[in-house]
C-alpha cells in the first residue's frame, strides 16, 4: 500500500483544462454563435482522457441553447502523472466554459449576469436541441431558477451588496446565481446495464446483491429501500451484501451517477418477480386474484384477509415456490455516434442552481463565503436525507476545486510539487458558509427512472460555480462594474490579486 505522499505524486486527478473561444452575441446577451477549443492536461498516458473530453464537449451547453457551435477538444500529453476519472468526469470542465463566457458578456454589456443567463436558457418546443442533437424534453430550469431567485432574495441582496461596496473601499462583496443541467447515462451505450440477486429466507429476512459499489454515497441504502418497498416490508428486513462479480457478473463501473438508477431498477426487477410468485401463492390459498394481492407494512392483504408476511413466506416454501430471483435492467432509448459526436447519449437531465455571496479583501486576495442557497433537482428523491448530504458534499468539494486546490508541477521534471497538506489546500469545516440553505426541488423525473428519482452523484458538483463567479463579481466591483476580470481557477488569493491588478 502506497505511502500517502507517494500516492499524491503517483495517482492522477481531475484533468485541468485550457480554453480559447470566440463568441458573437446580441444586445440582450443572447449567444448567436461560439467557437471553442479545449485542451485537457492528460499526463503521460491516455487513461480515460478521451471519454472525459467527450463528456466535456457534451456539457459545454450546460443549461443554454446555443444556435451555432463549433467545438474542438484536444487531449494534451505531458510528463506528469496520468490524470483520470473524477467526480463529474469532464462535465464540470465543459460547463464552466460557457458560464465564464456568459459572465464576461454580462460584464461587457453592463447587465446583471443572471439576466444574461436567463436570456440563453433552453426553451420548450423550440430552442431545445443540444449541440450534439438530443432534444431537451424535461426542461425545468426556468421554474427552478425562479424559485431559487425568490427564496434567496437574490434581487434584494444584489442591491444591498451594491450599497455596501459603494461605502467599502477595501472589502468588496459579490454574488452570483448559476444553473446546471447534467446528462445522466454513460456515453458508451453498453455500460448502461445492471444485474441484481434477491433472496428471501424462510424466516422472512431478505438478502440483496447487486453490481454497484458502495463508497459512502448511500447506494446500498437506496437499493435496500427499493427492495423493501417492492415487497411491502420494513427496511430492517433487508440486508445488502458486498459487491462480488462471482455473484453478479459483467458489472459496469459505479460511475456517471448511474449507481442507483441501474442497480435500483435491477433489484426492483428481481423483487417484483418474487412478489408476483408470492401473490399467486397467496391467492391460491386464500382466494381472489393474484393481481389483487397487496403487500404493505409487513402484511399481505388477500381474499379479504390479512396475513403476516412471514406466514406467507413459510407457506410459499412448503409449496416449493422459488423465493429468490435475478433481476436485470438496461437503460432504454440511448444512442451515440462517436464519429459524428451526435445522438441521444443521456436518458434524462438533472437540474439545479445555487446562489453564493462572498466577501473579498482587495489588499490580500483573501475571501470568505458568507452564504450559499442551493436548490437541486433529485426528481422524486429515494432518500432526501442522503441526497441532501450528497448535494452539500458536492458543493464544498467543488468549491475546493475552483478556489483553493492548486496543483503545481516542476517545469522540467513534471514532478508534482504540491503533494502534502502544507501545499495542497482542501476545504475544511471552517470553509463552510455560516448560512448554508440546501433544498431539493419538488418534482418527478419525466422518464421512468427508479421511482421517478434522479441521479445526485455528479450533477451538484457544478453548483459551486456560483462561488467562483461571485468572487469574479466582487473583483469587478472593485474595478468598475464593466471590468471583466481575467480570473482563472482555482481562484486562490494569488489569482484574485492578479485579476484585481490586471490591465
Amino acid at each position: 500500500r502506497l505511502d500517502r505522499d507517494d500516492d499524491f505524486m503517483i495517482t492522477g486527478r481531475r484533468h485541468g483544462f485550457w480554453y480559447e473561444y470566440d463568441v458573437g452575441y446580441d444586445d440582450e446577451g443572447r449567444i448567436l454563435g461560439v467557437t471553442l477549443q479545449m485542451v485537457s492536461h492528460c499526463g503521460h498516458s491516455a487513461d480515460l482522457s478521451a471519454p472525459v473530453m467527450t463528456r466535456a464537449v457534451c456539457h459545454f451547453d450546460n443549461a443554454y441553447w446555443l444556435p451555432e457551435v463549433s467545438m474542438h477538444g484536444y487531449c494534451g500529453k505531458t510528463n506528469t502523472q496520468s490524470n483520470t476519472a473524477f467526480r463529474g468526469f469532464g462535465g464540470p470542465q465543459g460547463a464552466i466554459a460557457v458560464e465564464y463566457i456568459l459572465d464576461s458578456i454580462a460584464r461587457r454589456l453592463g447587465r446583471d449576469p443572471l439576466a444574461v443567463r436567463r436570456a440563453n436558457f433552453y426553451g420548450r418546443g423550440e430552442r431545445n436541441v443540444t449541440p450534439y442533437g438530443q432534444t431537451v424534453r424535461d426542461n425545468i430550469i426556468h421554474e427552478l431558477v425562479d424559485q431559487l431567485e425568490a427564496s434567496s432574495d437574490y434581487g434584494g441582496r444584489r442591491a444591498a451588496i451594491a450599497a455596501f461596496n459603494a461605502d467599502s473601499p477595501v472589502l468588496k462583496r459579490g454574488i452570483a446565481l448559476t444553473p446546471l443541467k447534467f446528462g445522466i447515462s454513460f456515453n458508451v451505450k453498453h455500460f448502461n446495464q445492471a444485474g441484481a440477486l434477491v433472496h428471501i429466507y424462510t424466516d422472512g429476512s431478505i438478502l440483496v446483491n447487486h453490481g454497484g459499489t458502495e463508497m459512502g454515497q448511500g447506494l446500498n441504502t437506496k437499493v435496500a429501500q427499493v427492495v423493501a418497498h417492492e415487497l411491502g416490508v420494513g427496511f430492517a428486513r433487508v440486508r445488502v451484501t458486498a459487491t462480488d462479480t462471482s455473484k453478479v457478473a459483467n458489472t459496469s463501473a459505479t460511475a456517471a451517477s448511474t449507481g442507483s438508477d441501474l442497480n435500483g431498477k435491477a433489484a426492483q426487477d428481481a423483487a417484483r418477480q418474487i412478489r408476483e410468485r408470492l401473490a399467486a401463492c397467496a391467492a391460491a390459498h386464500h382466494g381472489g386474484g393474484a393481481a389483487d394481492v397487496r403487500f404493505a407494512n409487513d402484511r399481505v392483504d388477500v381474499g379479504g384477509k390479512t396475513i403476516d408476511f412471514d406466514a406467507l413466506i413459510q407457506q410459499a416454501y412448503l409449496d416449493r415456490v422459488q423465493l429468490w430471483s435475478d433481476g436485470f435492467y438496461a437503460t432504454p432509448g440511448l444512442s451515440w455516434d462517436r464519429e459524428k459526436m451526435q445522438g441521444h447519449p443521456f436518458y434524462y437531465f438533472a437540474y439545479g442552481a445555487a446562489v453564493s455571496e462572498v466577501l473579498v479583501d482587495t489588499l490580500t486576495g483573501e475571501w470568505k463565503l458568507l452564504r450559499a442557497d442551493v436548490l437541486h433537482d433529485a426528481g422524486q428523491s429515494l432518500n432526501p436525507a442522503v441526497d441532501i448530504g450528497q448535494v452539500e458534499g458536492a458543493f464544498i468539494q467543488g468549491m475546493g476545486w475552483l478556489t483553493m486546490e492548486e496543483l503545481v508541477w516542476h517545469p522540467k521534471t513534471g514532478q508534482l510539487m504540491t503533494h502534502a497538506p502544507s501545499t495542497y489546500k482542501i476545504p475544511t469545516a471552517n470553509d463552510c458558509p455560516p448560512v448554508f440553505n440546501v433544498r431539493l426541488f419538488e418534482g418527478r423525473n419525466a422518464e421512468d427512472a427508479i421511482h421517478r428519482s434522479k441521479a445526485v452523484g455528479e450533477p451538484p458538483l457544478l453548483l459551486p460555480f456560483s462561488v467562483f463567479f461571485a468572487i469574479r463579481d466582487a473583483i469587478s466591483a472593485a474595478r468598475g462594474s464593466r471590468f471583466d476580470p481575467p480570473l482563472s481557477a482555482p481562484a486562490t488569493s494569488e489569482a484574485i490579486l492578479r485579476a484585481l491588478h490586471a490591465d
